[in-house]
């Protein structure tokens, strides 16, 4: 985790590397014509090489991923497409709200741990100009915008490693990072330590399986199987896909106090009646149908060793029932707050 004494608000002048090329080889090739005498200094080196691991990445049919197969979702611009649409998707879920934490309309210096493509932290920073704060966003990927508020700033960190920043939060995000981390509680640690006194941290994560409470969707359905498989895809390589339904213990057990729990709901389809859950659910099956084959062939092929030929037969049954109108399935999404209690006045 970066040292943040010496951030800075633009990207380019902050730790990630510039973005000024699609391609990251053609970059560093053109880099490479520059015909100084002086050469390359040791320094320059080092840096160079930490810049070019950071765009390092394997392809597995067809799409990127971050070359530390840390996370099963691929870091390309199809992804930084559908994290901006799923960013809509919590939007309607929640009625507009982009955050239920009860300081965060005065939260001074805030922290949002896999920012993705920072739209998050950008309206964040963006809404509340009425007082100074700061938005720091980390991620492993770098495929944050070039342009932010002056009051936004991006790194490219990975949240799992010990963090070192040398001021506290008022205000830490962590969402939908369920099946990214190996060690929850070491995760909500770190952000209780990093947290001024009577500061507050939000964990939104989903929860699977889906269900439905008419009996639509049947145990041995193939999106019940979908959940099943792919959950036990993540644990098989370290990133368990069942820790929503534990953020408000973490949180108890790492010392937070006036914890609460909200429970929302992502239809499958436009099965509801309701026109504003109709609406979530339509935005739902975008989100998940986008990324059906993405997050199948690398949880069911790498965590359990299905051949790509068995995931697209069975993804075609599950995409098939997830367009059901009869099968009236959601999946629950929790939001999670807590904060740390103020200091206490010694007499």
């Amino acid at each position: 985790m970066a040292n943040d004494k010496s951030k800075s608000s633009s990207p380019a002048a902050a730790q990630s590397p510039p973005r000024d090329a699609d391609n990251p080889e053609e970059a560093l090739l053109e880099a490479g014509d520059d015909d100084s005498a002086l050469g390359v200094t040791d320094d320059e080196l080092s840096t160079a090489s930490l810049r070019s691991s950071i765009y390092e990445y394997h392809m597995i049919n067809g799409r990127g991923y971050h070359k530390d197969e840390k996370y099963w979702l691929p870091s390309d611009q199809n992804e930084s497409e559908r994290l901006d649409l799923q960013n809509h998707q919590l939007l309607l879920t929640f009625g507009g709200k982009r955050y239920f934490s009860p300081n965060a309309d005065t939260a001074k210096r805030v922290l949002d741990v896999g920012t993705g493509t920072g739209i998050w932290a950008v309206e964040f920073g963006m809404r509340n100009t009425g007082y100074m704060v700061y938005v720091f966003g980390i991620d492993i990927a770098p495929i944050q915008p070039d342009f932010v508020p002056p009051n936004c700033t991006f790194e490219i960190d990975d949240a799992e490693k010990e963090w070192t920043w040398t001021k506290p939060f008022d205000y830490i995000l962590v969402r939908l990072m369920v099946g990214s981390i190996a060690d929850w509680d070491k995760l909500i640690r770190q952000c209780y330590e990093n947290l001024e006194p009577g500061g507050w941290v939000e964990v939104i994560d989903p929860v699977f399986p889906a269900k439905s409470e008419d009996g639509t969707l049947k145990p041995d359905s193939p999106l019940h199987r979908w959940d099943e498989l792919t959950a036990k895809g993540a644990l098989a390589l370290g990133r368990p896909f069942d820790e929503g339904v534990n953020h408000e213990k973490q949180l108890k057990e790492a010392g937070f106090v006036n914890v609460t729990r909200k429970a929302f709901k992502w239809p499958t389809n436009t099965w509801p009646k309701d026109p504003k859950f109709k609406e979530i659910g339509l935005w739902t099956l975008a989100n998940i149908e986008r990324n059906l084959e993405t997050i199948s062939s690398f949880l069911l092929r790498q965590g359990l060793g299905m051949s790509q030929e068995e995931i697209l037969v069975f993804i075609a049954e599950v995409r098939a029932e997830m367009r059901n109108l009869k099968v009236h399935a959601y999946w629950e999404v929790f939001v999670v707050t807590g904060q740390k209690p103020e200091e206490q006045i010694q007499g």
